[in-house]
């Protein structure tokens, strides 16, 4: 069985995890500290970044493109018959959303509302570009969902966390997106992919009392802190 070597929140552990469990294929999944990374880990990583997949061979791969990559290879894809073109324009629209895991992250750690509008501004980018291309759905491409709805998955997650613990919705002016993300995770493949902690984990982070969607939880009117906080989703 493979196994995944995880750190509980990262957004790019969620999509490897995710496209496994919606190819229903069994892994083992280690869960490391990334402020006390172990020594095996280190051996096993060469830039010291989660996710790392480890094949049944015991081969370590690195690089949550490379890995998704490989699922593929030795999997059944989620859509047949896909032209050498789509699969192109699928990777394509899948590292629009990977580029942006960091960036939501940064966002969500904003310690005043300031720097919470420029960084949404920034992350909606992305959303915005999703938001002129798709159609009726109800997922990216249409009926089937396909490896670009699983690549925005984690996005989309915590995007829903966010606003139902605190308010703020980050897809606010994107109604295709919102109907999308309503889709998505209604397969369930967000609480499959992420441990039973998950949203605890999540919320001690980005909902943290020194963050502004944390104030923002707790009804605190706080728009003139200079406070800014910085996290780092898997490194």
């Amino acid at each position: 069985m493979i196994k995944i070597i995880s750190f509980t929140i990262c957004p790019f552990v969620q999509r490897v995890t995710a496209l496994l469990a919606a190819k229903k294929v069994p892994y083992e999944i280690d869960f490391i500290s990334l402020k006390d990374k172990p020594r095996w880990f280190l051996d096993l990583s060469p830039t010291g970044q989660v996710p790392v997949l480890v094949t049944e061979s015991g081969e370590a791969l690195f690089e949550s493109d490379a890995i998704v990559e490989y699922i593929e290879e030795i999997t059944t894809p989620l859509e047949q018959d896909i032209t050498p073109e789509q699969r192109a324009k699928d990777r394509a629209w899948s590292y629009q959303a990977s580029k942006h895991y960091l960036v939501q992250c940064t966002s969500m750690r904003s310690g005043d509302e300031d720097t919470l509008l420029e960084r949404t501004a920034k992350l909606g980018k992305a959303f915005e570009k999703a938001e002129k291309v798709l159609t009726k759905g109800p997922y990216f491409k249409g009926e089937q969902l396909s490896n670009v709805d699983i690549a925005w998955l984690p996005l989309l997650h915590r995007a829903a966390i966010i606003e139902q613990k605190s308010g703020y919705d980050f897809l606010a002016g994107y109604p295709k997106v919102k109907a999308w993300q309503a889709a998505v995770l209604a397969t369930g493949l967000a609480e499959k992919s992420v441990p039973a902690d998950f949203v605890e984990r999540f919320s001690d982070l980005y909902l943290a009392e020194e963050t502004q969607l944390g104030k923002k939880m707790r009804g605190i009117d706080n728009s003139a802190s200079c406070e800014r906080s910085k996290a780092s989703c898997c490194a």
